[in-house]
């Protein structure tokens, strides 16, 4: 009943991997590292999750239905909190390995969580100037068609020229529909998805939003990362294990604001898609 992908192998090793799947260094018992609710390794397929630090390796566990087995680079402060929290709690299923010496790039939430500072802005929408804006990141649920959904804001602090351009024009929109983004004027339906993007949620907790990788055969690149993960409600979790989909609003600086609940943010989403400024698309969790 247990998943482990090839990415995972490669980074532990054949005769880890196979003690794995031979149910001896398998937890029986977890918490899912996606929806953080409860599993059996024996009773249901379960996936196994790699999060690889500068030094420090965990081996988590995540009902297949959530995400796929995969490998997840983090910071190694990220890793070590992780680290901390399983010391505390060992029944969430975890258990520390080697670490490797390097790992592929992978990087996945709603109430109202407090908007997060981004690390950077991504490749698609890269520097203002001699400035560089934020993505600020808001989350929470969205309803569409009588169901509700998870969702996330994304709003830089600034202005986002388009690489190259010397100009003082905001490019964060086209930049977006260039990839792929379509625009909102009814936030009641539901976004288009997007290729090859997708959105990290795993140990409870939003890490990133991806984007496909630059070149043929390689891992998705971190577009949006948090310095710290952003913790979210157990109702954004369920929905998102649901759903299986985040849907990821986009709008201009100062379109959207820090909402302090989801109707205001609702009416905020709103107002923006009647300005002709709000665009979307529906992500998968990563690696689906």
């Amino acid at each position: 009943m247990l998943d482990v992908s090839d990415a995972v192998r490669a980074e532990i090793g054949e005769a880890e991997a196979d003690r794995l799947l031979a149910g001896e260094n398998a937890p029986g018992n977890y918490d899912c590292t996606s929806c953080r609710t409860p599993g059996h390794t024996s009773q249901e397929r379960t996936s196994t999750v790699l999060f690889v630090g500068e030094e420090t390796a965990v081996l988590a566990f995540a009902h297949a239905t959530c995400i796929p087995s995969q490998v997840v680079t983090v910071s190694e402060d990220q890793l070590q909190g992780a680290v901390r929290t399983i010391a505390a709690n060992e029944a969430n299923g975890a258990a520390q390995v080697p670490a490797p010496s390097a790992a592929p790039s992978l990087a996945p939430a709603t109430p109202i969580a407090p908007p997060a500072p981004a690390a950077s802005p991504a490749p698609a929408t890269a520097e203002s100037g001699p400035r560089q804006a934020v993505l600020g990141v808001t989350c929470g649920q969205v309803l569409i068609q009588d169901s509700l959904y998870p969702a996330i804001v994304v709003e830089p602090t600034g202005p986002i020229a388009r690489p190259g351009s010397e100009g003082p024009g905001d490019d964060f929109l086209p930049l977006l529909i260039e990839q792929g983004f379509m625009p909102v004027t009814d936030v009641a339906r539901r976004p288009s998805p997007v290729a090859g993007w997708s959105v990290l949620l795993a140990m409870g907790q939003l890490h990133a939003i991806l984007q496909p990788p630059p070149g043929p055969g390689g891992q998705p690149v971190a577009w949006w990362q948090a310095h710290q993960p952003l913790a979210v409600t157990d109702g954004y979790r369920m929905a998102a294990a649901k759903s299986h989909t985040v849907m990821v609003y986009a709008a201009p600086a100062g379109s959207i604001g820090q909402q302090p609940r989801e109707d205001l943010l609702r009416e905020a989403l709103e107002k923006a898609a009647a300005r002709g400024v709000l665009v979307a698309a529906a992500m998968p969790l990563a690696g689906t």
